[in-house]
């Protein structure tokens, strides 16, 4: 069987039984597979073919790319075996290119001490900055959530989160009263209008607010 035949009986296969974005997946990684390996016959393909195409294709990506389109080649080549070609090895799956786009180890973050946020907060000079570090820390919100805060969505205690890091459309985080009379001060004090941003920083800026603490928390 020739590669190209594989590609064509996989993405029928995967537009029978699949959601829109894993065909989109296919269509992408083995568009790009049969433009290179196109009228080769499927068995000749090698471990050595795979991890040159890959890395090819990938280089300079995350490792969570790298694995992912690894994934799909590998997911390919198992559904021709199962299906039409069961004598048939497949290529991806040697240790070279199992360690190569092995999964990437998970973050160990540092957990922080209350004692430690609350004298980076105190040691903190400038209002606006303050506000900030206590809607993360209190309302444990991200640098991203409090970025996109605006007047109309302070409600008495009840913050309105405008897309949230979870993903979902909207999402409400209760704060303390005195923080949140503050918060109200200063918008009050800055003359801010109702769709206004409170903090109107650059995601790099605010960040810079953060890493000058020396508590790098909530940075996603």
């Amino acid at each position: 069987m020739k590669i190209s035949e594989a590609i064509k009986f996989c993405l029928q296969y995967q537009k029978a039984n699949s959601k829109v974005n894993t065909v989109k997946n296919y269509e992408f990684l083995l568009g790009k597979f049969g433009n290179v390996y196109n009228d080769r016959e499927l068995e000749s393909i090698t471990t050595e073919d795979v991890l040159s195409f890959l890395t090819d294709l990938s280089g300079g990506r995350k490792q969570n790319t790298k694995r992912g389109r690894y994934m799909t080649l590998s997911a390919f080549f198992n559904l021709i075996i199962n299906t039409l070609q069961p004598d048939m090895k497949n290529p991806c799956q040697s240790p070279a290119a199992r360690a190569l786009f092995r999964k990437q180890k998970a973050h160990q973050w540092t957990i922080l001490d209350k004692d430690t946020i609350d004298e980076a907060i105190y040691r903190t000079v400038l209002i606006r900055n303050r506000l900030m570090l206590e809607l993360m820390a209190v309302g444990g919100m991200r640098i991203s959530e409090v970025l996109g805060l605006r007047p109309i969505d302070i409600n008495d205690r009840k913050l309105l989160l405008n897309e949230p890091k979870s993903g979902r459309e909207k999402e409400v985080v209760f704060i303390p009263q005195k923080l949140c009379a503050r918060l109200e001060n200063y918008v009050r004090d800055q003359n801010l209008k109702a769709a206004q941003r409170i903090f109107p920083l650059s995601y790099a800026g605010a960040r810079k607010v953060i890493v000058k603490t020396g508590i790098c928390w909530a940075l996603n």
